[in-house]
């Protein structure tokens, strides 16, 4: 019976915990990827349509025009001014929801082309947006860059 000398030992250890610390890595982001929620814009969902089952948040401005209620039932027509997705949504709305301003909904887009959120985000000030919607539109060529 050969003895195994400290260093190879070591070395085994070391390659072991390598191993363990990539499959919990692996492993966690393969839970986590069921959670993740992406940011598209009207003109990338038009594009390229996610699944249906897949969540995501859609941003952009919302048309002025296009506010139709109906009880707690909403429809409204999000834009990045290229694109346009109808979003549909039952609940109460964040107070300053209204046409012509910036918005986030989180949910699925059905295969008939209608996006339904179970979560709408307006913003909160004339000052703010949110990021991806930000981004968003300056592609398109619709906001200003602020320094």
């Amino acid at each position: 019976m050969t003895k195994t000398s400290p260093r190879r030992l070591r070395a085994y250890l070391i390659f072991g915990a390598l191993v363990a610390l990539g499959l919990a890595a692996w492993i966690a982001l393969t839970a986590l990827q069921d959670n993740i929620v992406f940011f598209r814009s009207p003109t990338e969902v038009a594009e390229n349509p996610p699944a249906a089952d897949r969540r995501f948040r859609i941003g952009g401005m919302v048309q002025e025009g296009s506010v139709v209620r109906d009880g707690l039932d909403v429809a409204f027509v999000v834009t990045d001014f290229n694109a346009v997705i109808t979003v549909r949504y039952s609940g109460m709305l964040p107070d300053l929801f209204r046409e012509g301003q910036g918005v986030v909904a989180e949910g699925r887009l059905h295969p008939d082309g209608i996006f339904v959120a179970d979560n709408v985000l307006a913003k909160h000030d004339e000052n703010y947006m949110p990021p991806e919607v930000a981004e968003a539109l300056q592609k398109a060529g619709k906001m200003e860059v602020r320094p």
